[in-house]
């Protein structure tokens, strides 16, 4: 059911869009959808990231899964469980660019016996990490729309994603992979009974969005080819804030409004799903906290000061005679308590 809702919610974006291109309204795809989801974006983004940041952190909870330092004949694992800024720095560094928790990630299988078999499950790393670089180029590789001249870097990104010339325009490797590696992570939510157990709408829609957005950005780079240089001026004219609505993209400019538009809805839904984990990684205090509880005591900065704190000696105290009558283990006993209770 969550897979037939995303689904249906991505053809009717898909409509959405090319009716209004049909009708003309091409100044509201063309200009003020994507500006308003960018400024969707930045000011949601903006907003988690600052919730984060405020929210209290009362206690070191670094996950770690390696010898925290302490005595100086144990070696310390300093990636595993870092208690220095420095590497926390380089964990996170791991983490981010190359996924390494995910790397470590097992899958769980029963067997005969009943018995449960612990097994590595590196494709699920393997097309996460794939994904996400992927992604990354062809976002990068945009910018040549945005900027004028073409930054050094996209000529160089492109020189590498487009070696192999097998159609005109240039064919890039990083088009058909995207796509392959969206598509076998959703089979994979679709087909493991565990894994489609827990998916929900939020899971599915932002990989079908994500598909819809590739083919789209395919079939109008090489089947119904848009006029690149019409593409370029809007992008541009958006970027400088001087946004105009060319009228040389041809008879097939509705796929390109149609991938805008998508694009656009990506933006907007962005700051609100699962893909805020792109800035969560970074205020997670279970990644970005060194494991020095045992060199440096852990002061909640969020404590009233006019609380004080209540020991367990004071909560014994105060409910001593209710702890006894039900059978509870009591630190010290009240002689005059227990002979008034007989």
């Amino acid at each position: 059911m969550s897979m037939l809702v995303s689904l249906i919610a991505v053809f009717g974006l898909v409509a959405v869009s090319y009716m209004m291109e049909l009708v003309g309204l091409h100044t509201v795809l063309g200009i003020i959808i994507p500006y308003t989801a960018v400024l969707v974006f930045l000011g949601g983004f903006t907003y988690r990231i600052i919730d984060w940041a405020r929210s209290p952190v009362p206690f070191k909870i670094p996950t770690t899964c390696g010898q925290q330092e302490s005595l100086s004949w144990i070696k310390h694992n300093k990636l595993e469980s870092p208690s220095t800024t420095g590497q926390v720095m380089a964990r996170m560094f791991l983490e981010v660019f190359f996924f390494r928790s995910l790397f470590r990630n097992t899958k769980t299988d029963a067997t005969e016996g009943p018995r449960l078999l612990y097994t590595s499950d590196k494709f699920l790393w393997l097309g996460g990490i794939v994904f996400h670089w992927t992604f990354l180029v062809i976002v990068l590789r945009h910018f040549r729309l945005f900027v004028e001249p073409v930054p050094g870097f996209v000529h160089l990104l492109e020189s590498v994603d487009g070696f192999i010339q097998l159609t005109l325009p240039t064919f890039y490797m990083t088009d058909m992979v995207i796509v392959l590696v969206v598509t076998y992570l959703f089979i994979r939510r679709v087909v493991i009974p565990q894994v489609k157990y827990i998916s929900l709408a939020a899971d599915f829609f932002p990989l079908l969005l994500i598909l819809a957005i590739a083919l789209t950005g395919i079939l109008m780079r090489y089947i119904l080819k848009v006029n690149i240089v019409g593409v370029k001026e809007l992008v541009h004219g958006l970027f400088a804030l001087s946004p105009v609505i060319p009228d040389n993209l041809g008879s097939t400019a509705y796929i390109f409004y149609i991938h805008l538009f998508l694009v656009s809805s990506l933006l907007v839904y962005f700051p609100f799903s699962k893909l805020m984990h792109m800035g969560g990684v970074f205020m997670s205090p279970t990644r970005n906290l060194p494991n020095d509880s045992r060199k440096h005591r852990h002061i909640n900065p969020w404590n009233d000061p006019n609380i004080k704190p209540h020991s367990y000696e004071a909560y014994e105290d105060d409910f001593r005679k209710v702890m006894k009558s039900v059978g509870l283990p009591l630190e010290k006993d009240v002689d005059g308590e227990e002979e008034g209770e007989k």
